[in-house]
């Protein structure tokens, strides 16, 4: 058996993986979720939909297909998590090369993948304010903090 790749024997990096799959796999989630309430409430993006599901009537937007789609205020809900998962797939694979301690780094990756999810939820089940702003000012904690010890490890090199 050959052995493993480097990559994998490091922890930061494993953990790094873990978290960052969980953010994928939830971000399709809330793309099923969306598809599934434009279906149920038969409120279709694009005309050939509508056409296939019952007719032109239907090519229209629906309150609740749009709370899917956007954070009020904000953007909608996907490009919501791009401007923010985005990053931090890129700020946490930098990171992990730093060879940060692991338990420090799966305390960053733990938090704003928590933060994230929170996030959605709080939108979706229509939680009570501030829970989203809160949510998402603290997965904005760990992003800030690895943008930062990049910044100091990469600044002798500018």
């Amino acid at each position: 058996s050959e052995p493993p790749p480097k990559m994998m024997e490091n922890k930061v990096f494993l953990s790094f993986a873990f978290y960052s799959t969980v953010l994928i796999v939830k971000m399709y989630v809330v793309a099923i979720i969306t598809g599934q309430v434009r279906l149920r409430n038969k409120a279709f993006a694009n005309p050939e939909d509508a056409l296939r599901n019952g007719g032109l009537q239907y090519y229209r937007q629906d309150p609740d297909v749009e709370r899917c789609r956007r954070r009020v205020p904000g953007p909608p809900a996907h490009r919501n998590d791009m401007e923010n998962i985005f990053p931090f797939l890129f700020l946490g694979a930098i990171y992990s090369l730093l060879e940060p301690s692991p338990a420090v780094a799966r305390l960053h990756f733990f938090v704003f993948c928590a933060g994230r999810v929170v996030h959605t939820l709080a939108y979706l089940l229509r939680l009570r304010a501030p829970t989203r702003s809160v949510a998402y000012s603290v997965a904005q904690l760990p992003c800030f903090s690895m943008a930062l010890q990049i910044l100091l490890a990469a600044a002798p090199y500018w």
